[in-house]
Formats: C-alpha cells, sequence, structure tokens
C-alpha cells in the first residue's frame, strides 16, 4: 500500500492532536500531508463533536480518488473500548453510512482507556491502569510528548512486540495503526 497524500485526524484536544502529529512525523509526513480537526473548545462535549466529525470524515475519506487515511482518536473515558467503537459505528449507521471496512479501508479509531494521558504515561514506560485517572497526575504532559511519541513509533513498527506493561486500549490502538501501513 502506497504512502496517502494526506492524513485526516479527528481529535478531542491538543494532547491527542500533540501525540499524533509527532507520530506521524516520525513516520516521515510532514504538515502539508495532515488535516487536523480539533474539537472546538467551549462548545459542549468534546467525545460527541468527535462522534459527528468522524461520520463526515469518513464520507470525505471514501469520497476521495487520492491516498488518504483517516485518524481519529477518542477518549474511552470511564466507558470501554468496545463501547466507543459501538457508538462510532452508531455515528456511521445514523448517517446512512457503512461501518468501516478494516480490510480495505486505512481508518484507524484510537481510543484511549480512560484518557491519553494514560497512554502517554505508558508510553514513558510507567506502570499504568485503565481506571485510575491520569490526567489529574502534576506532570507536564508537553514533556512527556515526545518521548511518547517515540516510543508509539518504535511499537508499531511492523516486527515490534509492546511490552507486557502496555495496557489493552493502548494494543488496540497499535494495531489500529499498523493496519494503516503508514
Amino acid at each position: 500500500m502506497s504512502k496517502p497524500s494526506i492524513v485526516i485526524i479527528v481529535v478531542e484536544d491538543d494532547h491527542h492532536e500533540m501525540l499524533v502529529r509527532r507520530y506521524l512525523k516520525k513516520r516521515g509526513l510532514v504538515e502539508r500531508e495532515m488535516r487536523i480537526r480539533h474539537s472546538p473548545s467551549g462548545q459542549g462535549s468534546a467525545e460527541n463533536w468527535v462522534r459527528k466529525t468522524f461520520a463526515d470524515e469518513v464520507s470525505r475519506y471514501r469520497s476521495r480518488h487520492a491516498q488518504t487515511a483517516l485518524i481519529v482518536v477518542i477518549d474511552a473515558d470511564i466507558a470501554t473500548v468496545q463501547h466507543r467503537l459501538k457508538q462510532l459505528g452508531q455515528a456511521l449507521r445514523t448517517s446512512g453510512k457503512e461501518i468501516v471496512d478494516h480490510g480495505k479501508e486505512r481508518i484507524a479509531r484510537l481510543i484511549p482507556k480512560r484518557n491519553i494521558e494514560t497512554w502517554i504515561s505508558c508510553l514513558n514506560g510507567q506502570a499504568v491502569d485503565e481506571v485510575t485517572d491520569c490526567k489529574k497526575k502534576n506532570h507536564d504532559w508537553n514533556e512527556l510528548i515526545p518521548p511518547a511519541a517515540e516510543t508509539l513509533f518504535q511499537w508499531t513498527r511492523l516486527s515490534a512486540e509492546p511490552p507486557n506493561h502496555c495496557t489493552d486500549s493502548l494494543l488496540h490502538g497499535i494495531k489500529e495503526l499498523k493496519r494503516l501501513k503508514l
């Protein structure tokens, strides 16, 4: 599969954007090959916005003739990854679209269980669970994101095996990213 000419990224917040942007740069993409859709602050639930925008962007993705990939990042919060996947599928069905075809479509759904800060902590070698809210820990997340993106890049290489401390939702995200074959 050839390198996409553009990667569309739909995110809830700045930490989502920073991690995915840095990861994609490690993969060799440049800024002009990324189109980021960021939830507008102060306008309601970011999670609801991501679900609606996901359905819109799937339409755009499917109508493009150029090689394209779509990455959506939505926190599971206190729900499960499976629950968020069902919600994303329902958003597609509600808007009259087919669900994601994993075998043919370059669409990755990254769903950190509790939040992206859990993934950032895990990628930085910290022992974390998917129940504790890592966001509330007193970390400089902006400093932790660059090494987390490097680790994510390493763990998504074709022959890479993530370590035992990798959380289940991050393992799911790694599989989704590997499927994109960037």
